[in-house]
C-alpha cells in the first residue's frame, strides 16, 4: 500500500527523536484520532523508517490483562529492528503491566528506542491499574530512558481524558492528533492529471481516509469511485462507514439514528426540528431523543458540529447540526438508505440518487472546507483584514443566508462576507455578486464589508468584487 502524505507529523516525530538523542530523557505521546484516518500505518512506518530498535505492540478488544502481555512479548519478536536483549529480558511473558515496563527500561535503557503501544484504550479497560502502573515506571525509570513511548487511541474521548488533570498520566503525555487527509494530501494522493476541484471532491467522498483515499486514485476520481463502489455491497465505500459507527456507537442506537436523520437531509445540514422531524419517536420523546443524542455526538465524540451564525451565541436557538467527518457525512447521505437496493441488484437507485442530488449537496458540503481555507488564509489577504473567525450568517426565518462571514472577535467588525457558487462551468454572475452586497445592510457590522466570491469557474466579464478565489487558491492554503 502506498505511503503519501503527513509530513508535518513525521517531522514533529523526527524533532521527538532529535531531542531524546541530544538529552538522554524519554518523551511520552498521547495520540489520538478516528478509526480509518491512518495512525497505525502512520506509526509502522515512522518506527520502521527510525534506524531505532522498537517495539509496536497492538492490544486486543476485551482480552485479559496475561493475554494482553502475551500478545506484547509475541510482537517484540515482529521488529525488524527488535529492542535490545529483547529475547533475554522477554524469555517468558510479564505477570503484569508494572513487570512489563520494567522490563522496557532495561531493554531502552542504553540506546534511543520507540515503544508503541496501539489501541492502548482497549489494554486499559481490561485493566483498571494500567494507568497508575505506567505513571509509577515512568516516574522511577522510564522517563530517564532514552526511550519515545507512544500510546495511540481510537476512542477520542478517553484519550482526551487520559492526559486530564484527575488522570496519572497528567504532566507526562503530550499530545498528538492524527487528522485525516485534508486537500492538498488529497491532491498528493490523486496524482498528477486531477485538477483542484478534483481534490476537494476525493476529500468530501472519503473524507481523507487513507484506505479510502488510495482506492480514489486508483478509480481515476470520486465520482468514478463512487460508481464503482456503489454496486458492491461488500465495497470499501458502502462497508467502512458502517464499521466506523458500529465502533463509536456499540451501544448507541439512537445516536444512530440521529446521525442518520441529519445526515439524510437533503444537503446534510438540519436544523433541531428537522432532525426531530426525521425520527421514528413522536412529540416530546422525539425531542428528548434528539437532546440526548445530539449531546452525546457533540460534546462527547466530537462526531457532530453545532454551527451558529457567525457572532451568534454559541448556544443560541440559531444552531444548525452537522456530521463533520465528511465521509461520514456523505456515507448518510448516499449510501447508508441505498444500502437494501444495492444489496438486491439494484445499484441503480442508488448510482440515479447519487447522480440527482451529488452537485447540490457538494455545493453545500464544501463551505465548511472554503471556511477554513479563509482562515488559514487570512493573515495574508488583505480583503480579510486579519479575520479570526470565518463561518456562515442565517436568520431565523432563513430569509438572509450568506455563505461566508469573515470577522475579528477583538472588535466584532465583519471585514468580509463572501458567496460560495462551487460550479466547474457556470462563471459568477453580476446579480449574484449584488445579491451579495445586500449583506452589508443585514449582517451586523459588516457595512464596510468586503465582498469575496468563491467560484471555481471564475467571473462573468465585468464582475468585480474584492477579492475572488478558486479551487486553486484554496488547496494552497493547506500548502504553507
Amino acid at each position: 500500500m502506498s505511503f503519501y502524505g503527513r509530513h508535518d507529523v513525521l517531522q514533529q516525530l523526527a524533532g521527538h527523536l532529535s531531542a531524546i538523542g541530544a538529552q538522554g530523557q524519554g518523551r511520552m505521546l498521547a495520540v489520538r484520532g478516528r478509526r480509518q484516518v491512518g495512525k497505525s500505518r502512520l506509526f509502522t512506518r515512522f518506527v520502521e523508517g527510525s534506524g531505532l530498535p522498537y517495539l509496536y505492540f497492538t492490544a486486543v478488544k476485551n482480552a485479559d490483562p496475561l493475554t494482553q502481555l502475551q500478545g506484547l512479548t509475541a510482537d517484540l519478536g515482529t521488529a525488524r529492528t527488535p529492542l535490545p536483549e529483547a529475547d533475554t529480558l522477554f524469555a517468558s511473558p510479564p505477570s503484569s503491566w508494572s513487570d512489563a515496563f520494567g522490563r522496557l527500561a532495561l531493554a531502552c535503557s542504553q540506546t534511543p528506542a520507540v515503544v508503541v503501544l496501539d489501541e492502548f484504550p482497549w489494554a486499559a479497560a481490561t485493566d483498571p491499574t494500567l494507568e497508575g502502573a505506567l505513571q509509577n515506571a515512568w516516574d522511577r525509570r522510564l522517563e530517564r530512558t532514552p526511550v519515545l513511548l507512544v500510546l495511540i487511541g481510537s476512542d477520542v474521548t478517553m484519550m482526551e481524558r487520559l492526559t486530564e488533570h484527575d488522570r496519572p498520566l497528567y504532566g507526562r503525555a503530550r499530545e498528538q492528533l492524527i487528522r485525516p487527509f485534508n486537500p492538498a494530501e488529497c491532491a498528493e494522493a490523486l496524482g498528477s492529471g486531477h485538477g483542484p476541484m478534483d481534490a476537494f471532491d476525493a476529500h468530501l467522498v472519503t473524507g481523507g481516509y487513507p484506505r479510502l483515499l488510495l482506492e480514489c486514485a486508483t478509480a481515476g476520481g470520486a465520482q468514478r469511485l463512487v460508481e464503482q463502489e456503489l454496486t458492491d455491497e461488500n465495497s470499501s465505500l458502502v462497508v467502512t462507514g458502517q464499521r466506523v459507527v458500529d465502533a463509536e456507537f456499540p451501544d448507541g442506537p439512537q445516536a444512530r439514528r440521529v446521525l442518520s436523520a441529519m445526515g439524510g437531509h437533503e444537503v446534510g445540514v438540519a436544523a433541531f426540528s428537522q432532525i426531530v422531524g426525521r425520527l421514528p419517536e413522536a412529540g416530546s420523546t422525539a425531542q428528548t431523543a434528539a437532546t440526548r443524542a445530539l449531546k452525546t455526538l457533540t460534546e462527547q465524540k466530537g462526531v457532530v458540529a453545532a454551527d451558529v451564525p457567525v457572532g451568534a451565541p454559541p448556544r443560541g436557538k440559531l444552531r444548525r447540526y452537522r456530521i463533520e467527518d465528511p465521509y461520514l457525512r456523505f456515507w448518510f447521505r448516499f449510501v447508508e438508505q441505498q444500502v437494501p437496493h444495492i444489496s438486491r441488484g439494484r445499484a441503480d437507485i442508488a448510482l440515479d440518487a447519487f447522480r440527482r442530488d451529488w452537485t447540490s449537496w457538494r455545493g453545500k458540503a464544501v463551505e465548511p472546507l472554503v471556511h477554513e481555507a479563509l482562515l488559514r488564509l487570512a493573515p495574508e489577504l488583505p480583503a480579510l483584514e486579519g479575520a479570526d473567525e470565518v463561518g456562515s450568517w442565517w436568520t431565523r426565518d432563513n430569509t438572509h443566508e450568506y455563505d461566508v462571514v469573515a470577522r475579528t472577535a477583538r472588535t466584532r467588525r465583519v471585514t468580509a462576507v463572501g458567496t460560495v457558487k462551487w460550479r466547474e462551468r457556470k462563471r459568477l454572475t453580476a446579480g449574484e455578486l449584488a445579491h451579495l452586497a445586500g449583506a452589508r445592510a443585514v449582517v451586523p457590522e459588516a457595512a464596510a464589508a468586503r465582498l469575496v466570491t468563491v467560484c471555481p469557474a471564475g467571473l462573468h466579464t465585468g464582475v468585480k468584487p474584492d477579492l475572488h478565489l478558486d479551487a486553486g487558491d484554496l488547496l494552497a492554503a493547506w500548502r504553507r
